[in-house]
């Protein structure tokens, strides 16, 4: 009889453990769309898609049982879809510095003198790109824009209560920027420069 006493609780102590780390993965999808919505807005892209408004399917009586029993096991909270919360205060303050930035940044990704870097910045690519009188104010205008863009992931990640969220965060904004990115504009990827 003793035996079987631990063998319970090590396996309640498991399921309690399964339960927690639940809602800790990083919900990569959900943050590509976070992504693509801000990159959009702060380069005012065409064609952003309008919310989804289709109604849930009805479930049946036996699936209505069914999420009410597993409500009583696992939190409602811990099954619900992934999102990322990008309506912060802090989140929107960094937003929209980039977004006053870049009437003035994108001239530069126009040319090829600035291009977008692998872990989601901006970097100088072709200093010859730019008149020496102007190469401080683009390199500050890179410095600025870096800036911001690393206080928006350390932002997105600490409002999702997720602040070790912050490097991947990064990962996925440095994919959706390329993959934004217009014609013509440079980027760099693990073998160097190339152009969209």
């Amino acid at each position: 009889m003793r035996r079987t006493v631990p063998v319970s609780l090590l396996s309640v102590a498991l399921l309690v453990t399964a339960c927690v780390t639940i809602n800790v993965y990083f919900p990569a999808a959900a943050a590509e769309k976070a992504a693509d919505r801000i990159i959009e807005d702060v380069w005012k892209l065409p064609g952003a898609k309008p919310a989804d408004t289709t109604p849930a399917p009805q479930s049946s009586l036996g699936g209505r049982a069914f999420m009410a029993l597993l409500d009583l096991v696992v939190a409602p909270a811990q099954a619900q879809q992934p999102d990322i919360d990008i309506s912060s205060p802090e989140v929107q303050r960094a937003q929209a510095s980039l977004e006053a930035r870049f009437p003035r940044l994108k001239p530069q990704l126009d040319s090829g003198a600035v291009g977008l870097t692998v872990d989601g910045l901006v970097a100088v690519r072709d200093p010859n790109a730019v008149p020496l009188a102007q190469r401080n104010a683009v390199k500050s205008l890179v410095a600025e824009e870096n800036a911001d863009r690393k206080a928006l992931y350390h932002e997105i990640a600490v409002a999702n209560g997720q602040p070790q969220w912050e490097a991947q965060i990064q990962s996925v904004f440095a994919q959706r920027w390329v993959a934004k990115a217009q014609p013509g504009w440079w980027y760099q990827d693990s073998s160097g420069w190339k152009q969209r």
